[in-house]
């Protein structure tokens, strides 16, 4: 197994004038791709980072991010992609815990400082050497005082590079997800890992370099979805991706339609939000008329959502499973097949899928066609551990198979159907929460003394988080006022929207707080 920067480089040698990415009217093709992350690769090596080396990256659904991550990898290094929406706080942790020795930050907005929340957190890593910002346009000044931007480091490297080569084994990229401790954990995906789980979209979807898909990118790259059923296998079959920063659906619609979109993919909260933007202005008909795939993951995808889908656009959605620990793919619907709705699909090309028991045993269906277990998975998509955590990898992944955390049941035709999670995790929106991280955070404040968060049920973003606080005796607070001291502390995505003042939490007679009991 190759690089993964092999996906680039070969689509980039075959169709160096082909579109690769799209932002507005930025066109850029394969070769001008290719070169720019050549150009990375030189400044990495020039700072003295290479193989085995982490750097970390901040960056939307822009070309830089592409450039920079395939940059990354074609020095040897590994690649750890950080959500847009930390704060300095988060990015800290993220920094210290990958060991990262460089970082890449976008300049961001008033809205959204990534460089402001980046720099804050560069500074209190001391293990982290090199700090450049991203900037939009690469002869603007740096936001951040005395900081290097990227177009000024990367003047004078030169667009060539000799790709480093690498084991199968070695880590690509590493990708943070929560776990059973509730601080973010970072998954080892290697080369061989991403590259098998980019090239299987000639199975799942057809892909084919040379009736080449136009994907639209909706989906955040730091995220595992994103990055390889769209810019990596996208990449790999010498797609033309079209990059949407932030989605909007209406916004979504317009470049459908401009850019003559064949391949879409998304959370099930992103297809509800483009059917309700639909209208009489919309030419849907014409959308319709180039879209050949639909592609849907990140929770379970409403009957109603797939049936209006197909009414309006004539294209039946692709429903898939998986997690970052498995590159993410392990499952997928069946291209051309009619749809069981409420099903994943089943397991990918060489991966294996099987219910298990607490005690890995597998579950015995004889008896019971429709019997529950937690999802287990095998196959070259699955990590190889999660960083500097043997005990949490153990706990994790046995005799090759990794245990899921997802419940789940198998029909007799072998689909699998999410029944439930067996972990607390919280998805709103597509973005996973997990929620001790919030309530250890809400217990830092002051008049909190003791919080226990959970998920409501939410119309558009599936799930909603919500913290019942107990105050500290003596302290007065508001719900508002946490609600807007929690928007400080985390990621747009995570801090609580509603927070219930009670006096006590139902609890078990050893202590343990009963979530079931609350909503």
């Amino acid at each position: 197994m190759s690089n993964l920067s092999v996906l680039l480089e070969d689509s980039a040698r075959t169709y160096p004038t082909r579109d690769a990415l799209v932002l507005g009217e930025t066109r850029l093709r394969y070769a001008q791709v290719n070169g720019a992350a050549n150009q990375v690769a030189n400044l990495l090596a020039e700072r003295g980072i290479g193989p085995g080396d982490k750097v970390a990256l901040t960056c939307p659904n822009v070309p830089h991010f592409s450039i920079i991550y395939f940059g990354i990898l074609k020095a040897g290094a590994t690649v750890v992609p950080l959500n847009v929406l930390l704060k300095a706080r988060e990015v800290a942790y993220h920094l210290a815990d990958s060991d990262a020795k460089a970082y890449f930050c976008f300049e961001g907005t008033a809205e959204l400082p990534m460089a402001q929340e980046g720099h804050a957190a560069f500074e209190q890593s001391p293990g982290c050497e090199h700090f450049f910002v991203v900037t939009a346009d690469p002869a603007a000044a740096s936001p951040i005082e005395g900081a290097t931007t990227f177009g000024a480091a990367l003047g004078g490297q030169a667009p060539t590079f000799d790709t480093h080569d690498v084991a199968d084994d070695d880590t690509a990229v590493i990708l943070y997800t929560s776990g059973t401790t509730g601080q973010p954990k970072g998954a080892e995906l290697t080369h061989a890992n991403m590259t098998s789980n980019a090239l299987v979209g000639r199975q799942l979807f057809r892909g084919d370099a040379e009736s080449p898909d136009t994907y639209l990118c909706g989906l955040p790259l730091f995220h595992s979805f994103g990055q390889t059923v769209i810019q990596n296998s996208g990449f790999a079959f010498g797609g033309t991706v079209v990059l949407l920063p932030r989605f909007e659906a209406t916004a979504a619609l317009g470049l459908m339609l401009k850019e003559s979109v064949t391949f879409f993919a998304g959370v099930p909260t992103m297809y509800w939000g483009l059917l309700g933007a639909l209208d009489e202005t919309v030419d849907v008909g014409a959308i319709a008329a180039n879209l050949r795939v639909a592609a849907s993951g990140g929770s379970a995808l409403p009957g109603e959502v797939h049936k209006a889908f197909r009414e309006r656009f004539g294209v039946t959605i692709l429903e898939g499973y998986g997690l970052s620990e498995t590159s993410p793919v392990a499952s997928f619907s069946v291209f051309g097949e009619e749809p069981r709705v409420g099903s994943v699909g089943i397991p990918i090309p060489e991966v294996e899928m099987r219910l298990i028991a607490s005690d890995w045993s597998p579950v015995d269906r004889s008896g019971d066609p429709d019997a529950v277990g937690e999802i287990a998975i095998k196959g070259p998509n699955i990590m190889k551990g999660y960083y500097d955590r043997p005990e949490a990898t153990a706990e994790a992944i046995r005799d090759g198979w990794f245990r899921s955390g997802d419940l789940g049941r198998q029909d007799e035709d072998g689909y699998f159907y999410i029944v439930d999670r067996a972990k607390d995790m919280i998805i709103r929106g597509g973005f996973n929460v997990y929620p001790r991280e919030i309530e250890e955070v809400l217990m830092t404040h002051p008049a909190v003394s003791l919080a226990a968060v959970i998920a409501v049920p939410h119309e558009s973003l599936g799930e909603e988080i919500k913290a019942y606080v107990i105050p500290e005796t003596g302290a007065e607070v508001t719900s508002e006022e946490l609600v807007a001291w929690g928007k400080e502390q985390f990621a747009a995505y995570k801090y609580p929207r509603l927070v219930e003042i009670v006096g006590g939490l139902p609890m078990t007679a050893t202590g343990k707080i009963l979530k079931r009991e609350l909503s």
